[in-house]
């Protein structure tokens, strides 16, 4: 049902006439299983989990209306964590990757970052093409741990309704 949700956002703003929505390429081997990682509202938190300081072994992002997403990958051990201040947004997902995802980090609006893994393998750094947007949901593939990535990143619209 997801892929179906993710196709049918992705047909919506690729007929768009409108910059509000991009998505950065994929990058790792791509080898596994599909994955996307959608929920409601917000992003307001980011845990990733690595083995052995060597390579990312899972992660899982936290939405404003929906709570934390299922975990991508594998959980081992005591997670590290980003949680983000009111108005806080993600503007950047960088790391490197060989076979599986080496290392992540996601930069916020207000500078912050969260770094984990290791630093070794090609490099990719992933950020929106329109100032104002910001991480809404990624996708890529698993094969234990995540074998690929792709952020997707839209501007963040709250509704305003008259009482």
């Amino acid at each position: 049902m997801r892929h179906i949700a993710v196709f049918a956002l992705l047909t919506a703003c690729a007929l768009a006439d409108d910059s509000h929505y991009s998505f950065s390429r994929s990058v790792g081997s791509g080898y596994g299983t599909s994955y996307s990682v959608i929920g409601e509202g917000r992003i307001k938190a980011v845990r990733v989990w690595e083995i052995y300081s060597n390579y990312i072994y899972g992660f899982q992002l936290r939405y404003s209306d929906s709570g934390w997403a299922p975990v991508v990958g594998y959980v081992s051990g005591e997670p590290q964590e980003l949680e983000l201040f009111e108005g806080e947004r993600i503007i950047q997902v960088s790391g490197k990757y060989t076979h599986y995802i080496q290392s992540l980090i996601f930069v916020t609006s207000n500078g912050r970052s969260l770094r984990v893994g290791e630093a070794s393998g090609h490099s990719f750094n992933m950020y929106p093409n329109h100032p104002d947007a910001e991480l809404r949901f990624l996708s890529g593939s698993v094969s234990g741990p995540p074998t690929s990535i792709q952020a997707h990143w839209a501007i963040f619209y709250t509704e305003i309704t008259d009482n």
